[in-house]
Formats: structure tokens, sequence, C-alpha cells
């Protein structure tokens, strides 16, 4: 009874940082254009191929480290081997904290695009979307257009048109050189 309590004050707190966030200006990354490092945040309870942005390497001919994952899950279980890195809610700390060693190295880079790969708000992916340092931020329509830089609406299933699609978009910001 009592964690339940504790976890809706977190839920609570973190509503409260994330409304006080999105009311200050993002803070700017300086980071010259082009594409030397992506960082993608997945929804892995409605997307489960989350290896395919692995893709995105010869796709914009990054060094094979160019390309830094983690998943989000609602629950998981913390003894099952996962291929990526991954937090959930119940990582949620006080003040919109995360308290999860992965999503903590993950938010300690800074990246030239962060891919916001879901479609359902949710606190835990909006959370590190705003704390994620990216020069450049894109995602998809269903979700609040202030999370994002680019919006693209393509389902979230159909990854093949996700990679055309954003190809297509940084190159005409020349952010690309094929």
């Amino acid at each position: 009874m009592i964690k339940g309590i504790k976890d809706r004050f977190k839920v609570k707190s973190g509503l409260k940082y994330l409304k006080a966030e999105l009311e200050n200006p993002p803070a700017t990354v300086s980071r010259p254009k082009g594409l030397r490092s992506i960082g993608v945040i997945v929804d892995m309870d409605n997307f489960d191929r989350s290896e395919e942005f692995y893709d995105l390497i010869t796709d914009f001919n990054l060094r094979p480290n160019g390309v830094k994952i983690i998943g989000y899950k609602a629950y998981y279980d913390t003894n099952s081997p996962y291929a990526i890195p991954v937090f959930s809610d119940k990582d949620l700390g006080w003040n919109g904290d995360i308290e999860n060693s992965y999503a903590l190295e993950f938010l300690s880079r800074e990246y030239d695009l962060l891919i916001n790969y879901y479609t359902k708000e949710n606190l835990m992916l909006q959370l590190m979307t705003i704390k994620t340092k990216a020069r450049l931020k894109v995602g998809f329509s269903e979700v609040d257009s202030i999370f994002n830089d680019l919006i693209l609406s393509s389902p979230l299933l159909d990854f093949d048109t996700f990679r055309t699609e954003i190809q297509k978009y940084l190159q005409v910001m020349d952010e690309l050189i094929l």
C-alpha cells in the first residue's frame, strides 16, 4: 500500500519536473553540422526490433559505435537478457530523476541526432527525451511536437519507411553527405 502511494507521488513530481523543463528554452548543443553520433530511445513494448537501428551505421556512414540505443519497457525482468540496455517505470526517482545506470550512461553523452521512436505519450520516455542532449531531435506526430524538432508521420512498425524518410530529410537539411 505504501509503495503505491510513494509511486504516485514520484509520478506527480516527475510530471511537475517535466512541465517546468518544457517551460524553459531547451539547452543548445553546439556541435558542428553532420552526423557522427545518433542516440535512439525505443519503446520496446510496441517495437521489438530495436537492433535494426544499428543499420543506420551503414546508412549514414558512421563509426561502429556511432549509434547508441536504449529501450523502454513498462516492466522488465532484471534476470532476462535484452539485446540493448533497458529502463522501465520502476526507475523513476523523485523530481524526474531516472535511477538506472544504463539510462544515466545514455544521458551522459551528447548526440548529433536523437531518434524518439515511440508514439504513445509516456512520462519515462518524455523525461529521457527532455534530458538527452542532442542537436536535432526526431520523432512521430502522435507525440507532442514540443519534444521534437523534426516530426515524421509514418507507422511505428514500418521501420523501412522511417529509415527512408529520415535519410531524405537529413539530406535536405544538409546533415548528410552521402
